[in-house]
């Protein structure tokens, strides 16, 4: 069973009960669920994710009042919970994992992974949050709603980067494909050096898997999940196949022509897409080609004052 059915049955099953009998008065006021940290929060938990730290839990999220008011003794309920469900031990906070799971302080919980009980509110702010940390922030699922802020912050996150910071990311992540990808890796065949080629390689998959997230106004996750989620984005989602086939360690003679040919198709389609988004009026496969166009886009002229690579 997935991690995200097993927490939801968990909670149904006991989580829910506990509260209507003790909580029932301030049920309206906590919202419930399970999202942060972990592969069950994005649903790319596996067997292998059960080696460490998984199992049945949820969180529970509360405005500072209330935890003033309730909060010791709902942890001491919920710790109270059955420890073993559908054959399995319940997930409880460990030193490994820290604290991922159980009654939260809705502010304190923004504040663990992006440094502000509100989240961004600047620009700035925006542009020098990484990405990964808004994608733990804005995942998994709410079971039920209350009435705290929790929700409030969430719904705004989950909108996306403001328009004028998604487009500076884009640009960042389009110099550094071009550079490492379309400039260096060939130079670097060229001139023997394979290991450089090889790390030229690596920087242009992860900028551009970043790339594919922008593209679809969502938050690219940590490095190890971002190939795993790219096949589930509307727009260039199918590029999932080319970047695994630029990671193949094919040992054929024209090894390094046919990375050349994928990362050109890449770039491609990344540049038309930008075109279909309207933020170019002409394609060009050299990504760099395409920069001060995408520049112009940005009213921000703090954000527009900034080097193509920052961000």
């Amino acid at each position: 069973m997935k991690g995200m059915n097993l927490a939801r049955d968990y909670f149904m099953q006991y989580g829910r009960p506990m509260l209507e009998e003790r909580f029932g008065a301030y049920m309206s006021r906590i919202t419930i669920g399970l999202c942060g940290e972990g592969s069950e929060c994005f649903g790319f938990d596996d067997e292998i994710s059960r080696d460490h730290d998984f199992g049945p839990a949820f969180c529970l999220w509360l405005d500072r009042e209330l935890m003033e008011e309730i909060g010791e003794r709902l942890i001491a309920e919920y710790e109270a919970l059955p420890a073993s469900f559908y054959g399995m031990p319940v997930r409880r906070d460990s030193r490994m994992s820290g604290h991922r799971v159980g009654v939260w302080e809705s502010g304190a919980f923004y504040r663990h992974f992006l440094g502000s009980t509100v989240g961004p509110q600047t620009q700035m702010e925006w542009l020098n949050l990484p990405d990964s940390y808004l994608a733990v922030a804005t995942n998994g699922a709410v079971f039920q709603e209350g009435s705290g802020s929790f929700l409030e912050v969430r719904g705004r996150l989950k909108a996306g980067h403001p328009e004028d910071v998604r487009i500076k990311k884009m640009v960042a992540r389009a110099a550094n494909m071009s550079q490492s990808g379309q400039y260096n890796l060939p130079r670097s065949v060229r001139r023997g050096e394979y290991v450089a080629a090889g790390l030229a390689l690596a920087e242009f998959v992860r900028h551009g898997m970043v790339m594919i997230y922008l593209l679809n106004h969502r938050y690219a996750p940590f490095y190890k999940w971002m190939h795993r989620g790219l096949g589930e984005l509307p727009i260039l989602g199918t590029t999932q196949k080319l970047f695994a086939q630029l990671m193949d360690p094919c040992p054929e003679s024209s090894f390094w022509e046919q990375k050349q040919e994928l990362i050109e198709m890449i770039c491609s389609l990344i540049s038309a897409e930008w075109q279909r988004q309207e933020l170019i009026g002409t394609t060009d496969p050299f990504l760099q080609n395409s920069l001060d166009e995408l520049m112009k886009q940005i009213q921000d002229p703090h954000i527009a004052a900034l080097p193509w690579l920052y961000g």
